[in-house]
């Protein structure tokens, strides 16, 4: 009984985040870096989500998933980049069990709804681009709403099939792990156990949450080309493009990473290249999201112009 309460005390013991303390001049660089490019995700994505909801010309669908891109990219966020700055500032790189669980289930959720999510505004380009005259009938609103819904589910799912079966490992007493954040593949590296069957758990779940919502933007924006090649105006062409560049950019730097970071094997990971890898996709990403997606708006700059007067009409009145 003495030996199970050891092994158990030891079992919900505090881990150590090593992120990047071997290069303490990195450190200081990256406290800067990431508390600039977090800051921008506040006032971004807070940005598209008050805008949104706000201007009633943006109650569309395409706004509608918009914003619960927003909302996922500030949780994403805020679930890593307060403790990721803790830890870089003081000496202290701990992260307390109970902690790590909830960081690892959050962003895994989190994460996994947006692969989802980003698959659904690509069928909503599809069908704004290949069919316009159907579109309000089509992407009706409570269709918006079931398919934001069925996005969220496989977060959860796979979050709560995968983080216990990550966390129940056994780790031999060890709790360092070499990276910045609770993520699966440092956890399932830490074990001292065979992780072949985790391991091909994990890889079947990144292939069905990964490669079939990436497989239906594609097709989604291959019939979205063929369609846009067939107009004959060059500024009917120009807009159709312009609608789903951005999308396109999202999708890209989101999915680029992450396929990158889960569909390979843990013993094959190389920890500095995945500490990187997973800054780019947590924090890089979730900025430039809201820039990508105003930058080419019109709707966005529109809405922004008519706020801002808004409330200076306001003042003056």
């Amino acid at each position: 009984v003495e030996t199970m309460g050891r092994d158990n005390d030891s079992y919900q013991q505090a881990f150590i985040l090593l992120g990047f303390s071997d290069r303490p001049l990195l450190e200081i660089i990256l406290f800067a870096f990431i508390l600039v490019f977090y800051i921008l995700t506040l006032v971004g994505n807070t940005a598209i989500m008050l805008l949104s909801i706000m201007d009633a010309k943006l109650h569309t669908p395409m706004y509608f998933f918009l914003r619960n891109l927003s909302f996922l990219d500030l949780c994403f966020t805020t679930s890593i980049v307060p403790q990721l700055l803790w830890n870089l500032w003081g000496p202290e790189k701990t992260i307390s069990y109970h902690g790590c669980v909830a960081q690892l289930y959050i962003y895994m959720v989190l994460g996994s709804t947006e692969c989802v999510l980003l698959a659904v505004m690509s069928y909503d380009r599809y069908v704004a681009v290949c069919r316009p005259l159907h579109y309000t009938v089509v992407m009706h609103p409570r269709l918006c709403l079931q398919l934001v819904t069925v996005s969220w589910f496989c977060g959860f799912l796979n979050s709560f099939v995968m983080c216990p079966q990550t966390m129940q490992l056994s780790r031999c007493g060890r709790h360092t792990v070499d990276h910045f954040l609770c993520e699966m593949p440092a956890l399932i590296a830490m074990s001292c156990e065979d992780t072949m069957l985790v391991e091909a758990f994990a890889f079947a779940l990144g292939v069905a949450l990964l490669l079939v919502p990436l497989s239906l933007i594609l097709i989604s924006y291959g019939m979205i080309a063929a369609a846009v090649l067939r107009i004959k105006s060059a500024a009917g062409r120009k807009k159709a493009f312009n609608t789903c560049s951005s999308h396109l950019t999202v999708v890209s730097l989101f999915y680029g990473t992450i396929i990158y970071m889960y569909l390979q094997p843990a013993n094959s990971y190389s920890q500095d290249q995945g500490k990187f890898l997973t800054l780019f996709y947590t924090i890089v990403t979730p900025s430039v999201n809201p820039l990508i997606y105003t930058l080419r708006n019109k709707d966005v700059k529109g809405a922004m112009k008519r706020l801002l007067r808004g409330e200076k009409g306001a003042r003056e009145a």
